[in-house]
């Protein structure tokens, strides 16, 4: 599984660039991200390089900021790829709280990083339907 950083922001001018300066001053590289957000509030999603590391400076310069561990797997970048990929896990009933897209490298492979009610099943549906997982270490070293 992958670690996923989740920082709470106020929907406010300045709040995502401080994040993003705060991980560059300290050398983590972002590898995805995403935002959810309301009027008032985000919630920001990212996958870094270090996550372990990014968590406790964010937090020492006053982020909310946990992880949460999500599934990566690799999707053929073909028209019905991620359809299938999300095929099987409605087949066994795992609902999908979110899913965004990790860009590598044209010519590639999609690689999806999803967040799902049973990390475990989900493997487990996915790994015997022969999809590709994708652990942390290789998508942090990316």
């Amino acid at each position: 599984m992958v670690k996923q950083i989740s920082i709470f922001l106020e929907n406010k001018c300045g709040r995502l660039v401080k994040v993003t300066q705060v991980l560059g001053k300290h050398k983590i590289n972002i590898r995805a991200l995403t935002i959810a957000d309301t009027s008032d509030f985000g919630i920001l999603r990212l996958i870094v390089d270090k996550p372990d590391e990014a968590i406790d400076v964010l937090k020492s310069e006053g982020f909310m900021a946990s992880a949460t561990e999500v599934i990566a797997v690799e999707v053929p970048d073909t028209p019905g790829g991620l359809a299938r990929v999300l095929e099987y896990l409605e087949e066994a009933e795992i609902n999908i709280e979110y899913l965004y897209s990790f860009v590598e490298k044209p010519e590639q492979d999609a690689l999806i990083l999803m967040r799902v009610e049973s990390n475990e099943k989900a493997m487990e549906v996915l790994k015997q339907r022969q999809v590709k997982i994708i652990d942390g270490p290789a998508i942090y070293n990316l």
